[in-house]
């Protein structure tokens, strides 16, 4: 398999730590975003980051260090990634619901992962998401799967159900 074929997942692993933060966070720099990439445009007249097309515009000044861009860059990716994540989720949960399987469970929570290993997107404590926050870094189609797989995998929700799949009415 070549370089070019690596599973997103393994390639992000490998490349992790292959470049120096210097050479990386720079006014004009790319940073992965859904499949494709934005350039990190160094701009003072914004008080928030703001992402205007394939450009994200960071509220910094042209002096501003590599360390600065980063946690400015991934913060808005982290929150971009917990707002789409959530989506995807609660998208994901609706269409692969069925009437008597899940017409009493909640769509799942979401957790983001910052662990530099594990899975896209782990099911935990049978209500809970945990996603690595840079799937948001991957195409739309790959986070759409991971998130349905993983909804696929959630135990099945029997407390308070009767034999159709209704809730029971408590008294």
């Amino acid at each position: 398999m070549s370089a070019g074929s690596r599973n997103p997942q393994l390639k992000l692993k490998l490349d992790a730590g292959a470049t120096a933060p210097a050479s990386r966070w720079h006014d004009g720099a790319e940073m992965a975003f859904l499949g494709g990439s934005l350039r990190l445009v160094l701009d003072t007249t914004h008080k928030e980051a703001v992402r205007e097309g394939a450009a994200l515009a960071l509220p910094l000044p042209p002096q501003a260090t590599p360390r600065q861009i980063q946690d400015r860059a991934e913060a808005w990716l982290r929150t971009e990634a917990k707002q789409r994540l959530q989506q995807i989720i609660e998208q994901k949960f609706l269409e692969g619901r069925s009437a008597l399987t899940l017409a009493a469970r909640r769509a799942p929570r979401l957790a983001l992962s910052f662990a530099a290993r594990g899975n896209w997107v782990e099911v935990q404590d049978g209500a809970t998401l945990r996603c690595n926050w840079r799937l948001i870094e991957q195409p739309s189609a790959v986070i759409e799967l991971a998130i349905a797989r993983a909804i696929a995998a959630l135990p099945p929700e029997h407390q308070g159900l009767d034999l159709f799949g209704a809730p029971l009415a408590t008294h």
